[in-house]
């Protein structure tokens, strides 16, 4: 037993990790901020400025996903027009597919007309029926002015009907990790089984910001004229705060007023969801007032980069006696403000890695943590390849392998 005893103190002091978790050298820990604390920093956050009447709200950290503070987030909910949201996001990535082009001739066609004109008690967009217009116009007046009637002649160019479009709805709400949502059709009028929840709208809103950014800045234009008649943006906020770019208003009788919008302000991005609001100006008053207390007492870190090495543990019976491993994606974290130094980062890997590895597999998994609570993790992946050893070395590890377990 004491020549074992030698052997195992021979292995630690080579670098070997033994037992069930990580040396403390190869566990990351953020950075402690640069700036000195604030005398505000050690002050209690305080309760964010929950809406008076709605059915959920939420605000969102754009670049992490978190959530920093809602209501009823996963409650089923109407989007009513928020739902055009969903509508622009799939005639982006169908253009981006190349399956539709901004110069196609979208036809006003006389059931988008009946169904969503001005004819309607809904809102409409002014194209003319039985004529067409350029897919990028008919999408600016699905935006900008809440056409019911353009989002019906917009599905019906894409997939060739509301239902068939409703399908490819679904199939992207899902890709994006829209959970809890189905849509029945492109414009968010009233209809059974058409639903969403604050989470997935903001989910929704951060993708259609990341994906496909041009799409999004539609979204932004105050007003537009189509043909004699010019109406306004129905988002308050776009007059109300230069911050604010986006994104969606939406209502009806059973829905509320709702209000989906984003602000950026430096190099922080939020995203406010309110459904079932009182009035327009309501709701606009409830987003505003979420956004500013998440601006001011939140802000967003960068804690690792893509492929950058977070430690470098040992790999049994490989060519290399060692593999660099990190994360694939950059691994955010938003915090409240005066605590990144709080955070405590943790990495869960096998105690025993073997050869062969490929670059960009999943080996763990490093988590971030402020004050006891996992606030972001990410997984821990090769970042290069680790071929398997020759056969003697492969058996001598398996040896030194062997006397380890025991």
């Amino acid at each position: 037993m004491r020549s074992r005893s030698l052997l195992f103190v021979a292995l630690a002091t080579a670098g070997i990790v033994l037992g069930s978790g990580l040396a403390i050298a190869q566990t990351p820990q953020p950075a402690p901020a640069a700036k000195p604390a604030a005398l505000s920093d050690n002050l209690p956050i305080p309760e964010a400025p929950a809406p008076a009447t709605s059915k959920a709200w939420l605000v969102m950290d754009y670049a992490t996903g978190q959530v920093l503070a809602g209501e009823n987030i996963d409650t089923p909910v109407e989007p009513a027009s928020i739902t055009k949201v969903m509508t622009s996001y799939v005639i982006a990535a169908e253009m981006a597919a190349g399956k539709v082009k901004a110069t196609d001739q979208v036809m006003m066609s006389e059931h988008a007309w009946r169904t969503g004109g001005a004819g309607t008690d809904g809102s409409y967009s002014g194209f003319e029926v039985n004529k067409t217009a350029p897919l990028l116009e008919m999408e600016k007046g699905m935006v900008v002015q809440s056409g019911n009637d353009a989002a019906i002649a917009l599905a019906e160019h894409v997939a060739g009907s509301e239902a068939a479009f409703a399908q490819l709805m679904n199939a992207y709400a899902s890709r994006i990790g829209m959970k809890a949502s189905h849509f029945v059709n492109p414009h968010g009028l009233p209809a059974e089984g058409h639903i969403t929840t604050a989470r997935d709208l903001a989910i929704l809103g951060r993708a259609l910001i990341r994906d496909f950014p041009e799409a999004y800045a539609y979204n932004k234009i105050k007003e537009l004229t189509v043909g004699p008649i010019t109406q306004p943006n129905r988002n308050l906020l776009l007059w109300r705060d230069p911050s604010v770019d986006g994104i969606k208003t939406g209502h009806t009788s059973s829905a509320g007023y709702c209000l989906l919008a984003s602000a950026q302000r430096g190099d922080q991005r939020l995203i406010g969801v309110v459904m079932g609001s009182t009035s327009e100006n309501q709701r606009a008053v409830d987003v505003q007032a979420l956004l500013n207390w998440g601006f001011r007492f939140h802000e967003t870190h960068r804690l690792y980069e893509a492929g950058k090495s977070l430690a470098a543990p040992k790999v049994w019976k490989g060519k290399a006696n060692s593999l660099a491993v990190g994360v694939a994606q950059p691994l955010l974290v938003s915090t409240p403000r005066g605590k990144y130094d709080r955070l405590k980062a943790t990495m869960d890997l096998p105690k025993s890695l073997v050869a062969p590895i490929s670059k960009g597999q999943k080996l763990g998994t490093v988590k971030v943590a402020l004050e006891g609570k996992v606030i972001a993790q990410a997984p821990l992946v090769a970042l290069a390849d680790v071929e398997e050893a020759g056969f003697f070395k492969r058996l001598w590890h398996d040896l030194l392998m062997w006397w380890q377990a025991d």
